[in-house]
């Protein structure tokens, strides 16, 4: 017989759990359900409804098998079918915490309330209801049944009068929800002579909701048998890459929270340069591979997956993504591409001995290939294996065979067709999250291209730490409206193709025809005409693009785009290229595009607040050692050159800032900022500070930094900073 039935009470199953006798496998899913779903299995129980079969394998297993107890008995019986049930059961009869998908720890609190047989999860407000017990684990695993009873007719009492009738009804309810722990579950238990392809045939025929069990299961499954700190080591990387902290190094980063099935992936890659499971498997039960046993193949295993989880390697290697221009997650449309990359400059590291500098620029041009191209998904099982085949005619410590083996499978697929034909074609989408808009993101970073129309950088607006873009999103060249109504073009895909759509800062357009707007845009930017000349390079925009027909437009910048990605990718391979990108969560600072109008130098003369022949000294530390004086006409005067343009982005000259550093001037002109009552001479409407002092003038927040000019006193030196 394949199996056999029998029936367990809920006691007699928490009660194995906690001796050992039915271990926790993980076979099924590593963490249990919602609160709502584990309510619900109480209120179906209470009812006398089915809650299904559980499904147990018979094993010889050895001591160390992951339980959800703390019992040291060798297990009987691995759970295979109903995990979420059990431990569902487990931690509210007996009061404990479970670990939620990111790793958290939690407990979950059911409530009862006996007048209507009503179960719920617990909250503020039942906490304070008087007519629930707020927590049914107190019927188990808290000071008595009838003290428990007691306490609840109190409680109730104290809010509303109870009859003895009523008390009794009551007490027969709570008996009734404590007597839960005798519901009789229906068991099945396969035979420990069936393999584990027949366990997961069987899984799946039986399985009301469709989930399937996989290699990787299987494998976590041996791990949590006979090699337990293997399996926890881990879940403990994985957690660390959930959660940052300020306390040590964790593996927490931006572009991939990974699972333990994920990280075994290239565990196994490494160790035994396999990426079809079902082998491993059999490898780790002792089976095949050189004649070496099952605890031979898990140290080779341990070595390998040692490296791994190497905090050093994890941070090292993910360096290498930044390097081609992709900056976190949201970037990302193929974890595999990250998994299995990772674990080829694993190998470049641990046996090729590759120099550090090397190995990240030729890590980093494979990986751009491989996530632009799609070279792990469909079958990426065989395509993995080939890759890893190739390295394995290679001498250990062959550094330049190496890096000559990827470069010669990066220039057989990123071929000139590639370029000029595949991915133009790539790019007519609208998808996304499609591969080849983030080639083009990742290309933008590269060349460290400012936003259209704007001097925000690419680089910063990406920052995967933020949740705002401050004012720059993806918006269409040419709208929506105006497509609709000049070409006729209403279907979504077709507008928000990828060539169609970029990076934008406000606009003022509206849905108005690009041949109107197109000129207004770029004289509102403020850009210089070289700026201009780049941005239309960066960005992919045509000659004239504005005046084409849509279809055409949309042709010639894909193959722009394509031109883009290209120079980008070849930049890759200059030993010169080292990106400078800011740090994750860092303060982005979008420039306006609206010329500043402020107060002007007359207007401080007239009102007493700068006296003609008043000398401005050079605030900067760094300071050119230049002075300036102002003169009758509201000139200043810098080294006996009177101007009234305006001063350069960095100028030292420019007054009134209020919160911006030492030579960065946050106004376009030589003036200050004017309390919101005040006047404006010039005719517009001046920027002010919202920060005013108790007479109405400019002042500052408490503990903000504020850099004034003042005029100079005896003693000052030309180029010495004066606040």
């Amino acid at each position: 017989m394949l199996f056999r039935t029998t029936d367990y009470s809920v006691t007699h199953l928490v009660e194995a759990i906690d001796r050992g006798d039915v271990a926790l496998p993980d076979i099924q899913r590593p963490f249990v359900w919602k609160a709502t779903k584990v309510r619900s299995l109480f209120d179906s129980m209470y009812k006398g409804f089915p809650v299904g079969f559980l499904l147990f394998w018979e094993t010889d297993a050895e001591p160390g098998a992951r339980r959800i107890g703390s019992g040291d008995a060798v297990p009987r019986n691995l759970i295979v079918d109903g995990q979420q049930r059990l431990t569902s059961l487990y931690a509210v009869m007996k009061g404990i915490d479970v670990v939620r998908e990111n790793y958290d720890r939690t407990r979950i609190r059911i409530a009862f309330r006996p007048a209507d047989g009503r179960f719920e999860v617990t909250d503020a407000a039942i906490e304070k209801d008087p007519e629930f017990v707020p927590d049914i684990s107190v019927l188990w695993a808290g000071r008595g049944f009838h003290g428990v009873v007691r306490e609840f007719i109190e409680r109730l009492g104290s809010r509303r009068k109870v009859s003895q009738d009523e008390q009794d009804r009551l007490t027969e309810a709570l008996d009734r929800c404590r007597d839960l722990c005798n519901y009789s579950f229906k068991v099945m238990e396969l035979s420990r002579s069936i393999d584990e392809e027949q366990v997961a045939e069987i899984f799946v025929r039986i399985n009301s909701e469709g989930v399937t069990l996989n290699q990787a299961d299987f494998i976590l499954t041996m791990m949590s048998v006979f090699w337990e700190k293997g399996r926890v080591d881990l879940e403990e990387f994985c957690g660390g890459a959930r959660r940052p902290t300020l306390d040590g190094e964790t593996a927490f980063n931006w572009y991939l929270r990974p699972q333990p099935d994920q990280l075994l992936r290239v565990s196994v890659a490494l160790a035994f340069r396999r990426a079809v499971l079902k082998q491993v498997y059999q490898l780790l039960r002792g089976k095949g591979g050189q004649g070496l046993g099952r605890d031979d193949q898990f140290a080779v295993l341990a070595e390998a997956q040692s490296h791994v989880l190497d905090l050093g390697n994890w941070h090292d290697f993910l360096r290498c993504l930044e390097r081609a221009g992709f900056r976190g997650a949201k970037m990302l449309s193929s974890d595999n591409a990250v998994l299995f990359t990772y674990a080829i400059w694993l190998f470049g590291r641990t046996r090729f001995a590759v120099p550090p500098e090397q190995l990240e620029a030729v890590i980093a041009r494979w990986f751009f290939m491989a996530h632009t191209t799609g070279r792990y998904s469909g079958n990426f099982e065989t395509q993995a294996e080939r890759d890893f085949a190739m390295l394995g005619d290679l001498d250990d410590g062959d550094a330049d065979g190496f890096r000559a083996a990827l470069d010669r499978v990066i220039d057989s697929t990123l071929t000139n067709d590639f370029w000029t034909i595949g991915l133009p074609n790539a790019l007519a989408t609208s998808a996304s999250k499609s591969p080849s808009l983030s080639a083009y993101l990742a290309a933008l970073n590269i060349h460290d291209a400012p936003v259209l129309l704007s001097r925000t950088s690419v680089r910063t607006v990406l920052d995967p730490a933020r949740t705002s873009r401050t004012g720059v999103r993806r918006d269409h060249l040419f709208p929506r409206a105006h497509l609709r109504d000049t070409a006729q073009i209403t279907q979504t895909q077709m507008s928000n193709r990828i060539a169609n759509m970029t990076l934008v800062e406000r606009r003022t357009s509206g849905e108005d025809d690009p041949a109107r707007f197109w000129a207004a845009e770029i004289e509102a930017s403020g850009l210089t005409e070289d700026e201009i000349l780049r941005q239309r390079d960066l960005h992919a925009l045509p000659d004239g693009w504005e005046e084409m027909g849509y279809h055409d437009f949309l042709s010639m910048r894909q193959e722009g785009m394509a031109r883009v990605i290209r120079d980008a990718f070849r930049l890759l391979s200059d030993p010169d290229y080292s990106p400078d990108y800011p740090a994750p969560g860092g303060q982005v600072t979008v420039t306006s595009r609206r010329a500043y109008h402020g107060v002007s130098v007359s207007d401080l003369i007239e009102r007493g607040l700068l006296e003609v022949g008043a000398t401005l000294v050079d605030r900067r530390p760094d300071g050119e050692a230049a002075t300036a004086v102002i003169t009758s006409q509201g000139l200043i005067e810098i080294e006996g050159e009177a101007t009234r343009r305006r001063p350069p982005r960095r100028s030292p000259w420019a007054a009134g800032e209020t919160g911006g550093s030492s030579g960065t001037p946050r106004s376009t002109a030589c003036c200050v900022r004017w309390p919101r009552s005040g006047p404006s001479t010039c005719g517009r409407r001046a920027r002010v500070s919202p920060w005013t002092d108790p007479e109405g003038r400019p002042g500052r927040p408490a503990g903000r930094r504020t850099t004034r000019w003042r005029r100079a006193r005896p003693g000052d030196r030309p180029g010495r900073p004066h606040r």
